[in-house]
């Protein structure tokens, strides 16, 4: 659908926007790990995923241009172990989320099995700049 839509001729040089728009209804479509985000004011947002049963040596978080990406990897359990039912996820994931400009990770917490991710923007310098003006003539 978007392919269609910047592939007009008169959308010269908006591929990263339409990257940008796949990646994110991409990441829209993955649901494993349920996740949170909370504004924190002042520029401030936490991502808090579920990872219960993960440890921290399992999970990476990497930030690559304005993509953050969380992975969990799982080792595979030793030896076979019969379940009566099996309904807690023991498959690995990689979650992505896209960030704006100027978004920044402050840093990431493990905590009873939730990962905390918390970001900034920081506010922008505000620059004023004197115009001179020229007389014609």
């Amino acid at each position: 659908m978007t392919r269609i839509l910047f592939d007009s001729p008169f959308l010269l040089g908006f591929d990263h926007t339409r990257d940008l728009i796949e990646r994110v209804a991409k990441g829209a479509a993955e649901g494993y790990p349920p996740y949170n985000v909370e504004e924190r004011g002042a520029g401030r947002v936490r991502i808090t995923l579920a990872v219960a049963g993960f440890s921290a040596a399992q999970l990476q978080v990497t930030v690559e241009g304005s993509q953050l990406t969380v992975v969990g990897k799982r080792e595979e359990a030793e030896g076979e172990r019969a379940f009566l039912h099996r309904g807690i996820a023991a498959r690995g994931f990689q979650r992505s989320f896209v960030l704006a400009d100027g978004m920044e990770v402050e840093g990431a917490v493990l905590e009873h099995g939730l990962l905390h991710i918390d970001l900034h923007r920081p506010e922008p310098e505000r620059k004023v700049r004197q115009v001179p003006i020229r007389t014609a003539g």
